[in-house]
């Protein structure tokens, strides 16, 4: 079921606001590296150790059980409450580094706040932009090469797999969009569309016709929903945050040197071209997303990126075996 909105929906203004947020996910994650990695955020302590990557997917396959079983047996607002405190606490990493003590306190305390009693669709982006750098920041600094390569190319498989397969993404998406929370990214295809229009909508709704989004952990899927006629798209914040991973790494590990970009002290060609696959994976994946099929994000934009990581890392003088970072193990 789908309902159509005025005036006609514009493609192109969703389009641009995915672009932009994406563009900030992964620049503000770039910015952040050396003051995360100067606070001691590391969140691994070796971030060469490729188990790291078997830890964190598996932690992503307990999470997603503990939310399904949340959605299932009545605890939606245990999951709210939960992903709202954890937007404080990495949008206040981000403030932090921009505003003095108080007012990055003040700030932070708002966050919550803002997305529990005005979780308006801009509200949501620019949350979700926020806490996507920070959370990519961290993650770039605690897995090295190696580590951060594996994740992205098991995260794309079993992204595929949840959604393609079995697609228990699907139903977890299904919960997630009811509670208007920032793991998912609302692109309007129109300057009037509110998120409070369509929950009547989106409450007649079957759950294949009904656009989704992500589980919250690093998965995630985008929908336009039918012609996209809705006026609106979804996309999983973890789209946006997984790739620039890979990118965060690469700027922070890569013996690539530096380009001199500033306020991105870090940015070698790995990174940048990183930046560039994962923007030709959004663009093959927001073709597909208009035909109106819900689709595994994490395949195309990881795939993406890994190749221009791949290619920067040769242009740039960097052996493969060193930008895999197999060299200590040959």
């Amino acid at each position: 079921m789908s309902h159509n909105t005025e005036p006609t929906p514009r493609p192109a203004l969703g389009v641009g606001l995915a672009v932009a947020v994406f563009l900030v996910v992964q620049l503000g994650a770039l910015a952040l590296v050396p003051d995360f990695s100067e606070a001691g955020l590391q969140a691994t302590p070796d971030p060469a150790d490729p188990t790291n990557t078997v830890v964190y997917v598996g932690a992503i396959l307990v999470m997603t059980a503990l939310m399904l079983a949340a959605f299932r047996y009545g605890g939606d607002i245990v999951v709210k409450l939960v992903i709202l405190g954890t937007s404080g606490m990495l949008s206040w990493y981000v403030f932090t580094e921009l505003l003095p003590g108080p007012a990055a306190i003040a700030a932070a305390a708002l966050v919550p706040v803002l997305l529990w009693v005005h979780p308006e669709w801009y509200v949501l982006d620019a949350t979700g932009a926020v806490i996507g750098a920070a959370a990519a920041g961290v993650f770039g600094i605690s897995f090295g090469l190696l580590p951060a390569l594996l994740l992205l190319t098991v995260l794309a498989v079993y992204d595929a797999i949840s959604v393609y397969q079995t697609e228990h993404m699907l139903d977890l998406a299904s919960g997630v969009m009811d509670l208007n929370i920032p793991v998912v990214l609302v692109f309007p295809l129109t300057l009037d569309y509110s998120v409070f229009d369509d929950e009547e909508t989106f409450a007649d709704d079957d759950t294949e016709d009904r656009a989704t989004a992500t589980d919250g952990a690093g998965e995630s899927i985008a929908d336009a929903t039918d012609d996209g006629s809705r006026g609106v798209f979804f996309v999983g914040l973890g789209d946006a945050v997984m790739p620039t991973v890979l990118v965060a790494s690469a700027a922070f590990f890569s013996p690539a040197p530096s380009l001199g970009v500033p306020f991105v002290p870090g940015l070698n060609l790995p990174a940048l071209l990183g930046m560039g696959g994962t923007f030709v994976g959004l663009a093959v994946l927001l073709r597909m997303v208009f035909a109106g099929e819900a689709h595994a994000g994490l395949p195309l934009l990881n795939g993406g990126t890994i190749a221009g990581y791949l290619l920067g890392s040769v242009v740039s003088g960097v052996s493969l075996v060193t930008a895999l970072g197999l060299g200590p193990y040959l």
